[in-house]
């Protein structure tokens, strides 16, 4: 039954009604405004996109000691650009240490406590700043990373795991003909078989929209994205599927073999050039490099890798260079394609010599100033430094997890209501 108002009092309501209306449309109008009005550079507004949502974004690395150049030009340089780039955009960046992944292989535990220390300060020393968003923090600190791996382990698929390319290639490493028998099986350890779960659970529990990869590790995010669907499905929407952002640089290839990736596990030292290695030991690992016995440059990865290799890593290295604008404008980006360098030097008549002259200086000036960043890291403080730094981004690391912990474990039925 309505009430009925009296005649006296039913100018005041509508009015009151109508200043309410008024304030929700002006609230509503401002939003969309905020999120759709831009500047441009003379000050006046145009209507852009809504509001770009800020991303997270993991990453990780083993703890392997020293990176080398193909792992800074593949992954490290990528991580210090996308810091640059979330000064701008307020992007939330995560990086880790994987010391857990580090022993599904046989490690020396006195060997693996100085190699996580010397990767932690390499990336401090390429630039990743805690000052600047980015949070550095060795896995094992986190504990909700393996807390996650067990529940993801009961939905994910045995099948899905059985055809990881890394696996495959395990098992063929051990296969006989017919199949593995007890000793080849004893070899292989469910670590080594489980650890895409852990890379999951890595992702998934900081609840990353975007993981940076390099070709060669996408199968493993999108497993990623399989187990947050088993998940959800299997629970309730909890986890994020995480985005791909591929880098975009090429495979850097071993300095001797040309053919095979450049790995520190090689046993050849010659076949790298550490991040922190001294301007002679550069010029001299460039200036061994295999190529062939045609004193010219061309760019044919197929037939001429090693000189490909070559042009390959001046390309890439010399993106970051500028180049002045005629006029005494600013500086603006150049950057060459290998073939249209392999072109320039073709139209000089150049040799060999000058083109490892000119691969070795612009490496050494991609990496100027990492090696004494590097050193002053490991001593500052008599070490502790280190350990602060790395203690503060696991903090940070662990309340961030535990939010995702805390809805995964109410979920699965093993933890209250958050």
């Amino acid at each position: 039954m309505r009430s009925e108002i009296c005649a006296r009092c039913r100018p005041l309501v509508a009015s009151a009604r109508r200043q309410i209306l008024r304030s929700t449309a002006r609230q509503q109008q401002q939003r969309r405004h905020e999120s759709t009005t831009s500047h441009t550079a003379d000050g006046s507004s145009e209507v852009t996109e809504t509001k770009k949502k800020k991303n997270v974004v993991f990453s990780g690395i083993q703890p392997t000691g020293v990176p080398h150049l193909g792992n800074y030009l593949g992954a490290l340089r990528q991580w210090k650009r996308l810091q640059d780039d979330a000064q701008r955009t307020g992007d939330r960046l995560l990086f880790s240490v994987v010391d857990l992944h580090a022993i599904t292989m046989p490690q020396e535990a006195t060997a693996l406590r100085i190699q996580r220390r010397e990767m932690l300060a390499a990336l401090l020393a390429v630039g990743l700043d805690p000052d600047k968003g980015s949070t550095l923090f060795f896995q094992s600190s986190v504990p909700q990373h393996a807390e996650l791996m067990w529940i993801l382990s009961c939905t994910a698929s045995m099948g899905y795991l059985s055809r990881m390319t890394q696996w495959k290639s395990k098992l063929q490493m051990h296969n006989k003909q017919a199949g593995l028998d007890d000793a080849a099986m004893s070899k292989l350890k469910l670590g080594l078989f489980s650890y895409p779960v852990l890379q999951a659970a890595d992702i998934l529990v900081h609840r990353a929209t975007h993981v940076p990869v390099g070709a060669d590790q996408q199968q493993h995010l999108e497993f990623a994205r399989e187990c947050a669907t088993n998940f959800n499905h299997t629970f309730k929407d909890v986890l994020i599927p995480p985005q791909t952002m591929t880098t975009p640089s090429a495979r850097v290839m071993s300095l001797t073999h040309p053919h095979n990736k450049m790995s520190k596990s090689s046993p050849n030292h010659r076949s790298r050039i550490l991040i922190t290695a001294r301007r002679d030991e550069v010029r001299s690992r460039v200036a061994g490099a295999v190529t062939d016995g045609l004193n010219a440059v061309t760019y044919e990865p197929e037939a001429r890798p090693g000189v490909a290799n070559l042009l390959e890593l001046l390309s890439q290295c010399r993106e970051g260079e500028t180049k002045e604008e005629e006029g005494g404008g600013e500086g603006r980006r150049e950057v060459l394609s290998p073939q249209v360098l392999a072109d320039r030097y073709a139209a000089a008549g150049a040799t060999l010599r000058d083109l490892k002259a000119d691969v070795a200086d612009a490496v050494w000036r991609e990496l100027d100033g990492v090696r004494e960043r590097y050193l002053d890291f490991l001593d500052r403080k008599g070490g502790k430094w280190l350990d602060e730094i790395e203690a503060e981004g696991a903090e940070a690391a662990r309340r961030n997890a535990e939010q995702t912990m805390r809805l995964v474990r109410h979920a699965v039925g093993l933890g209250p209501r958050p």
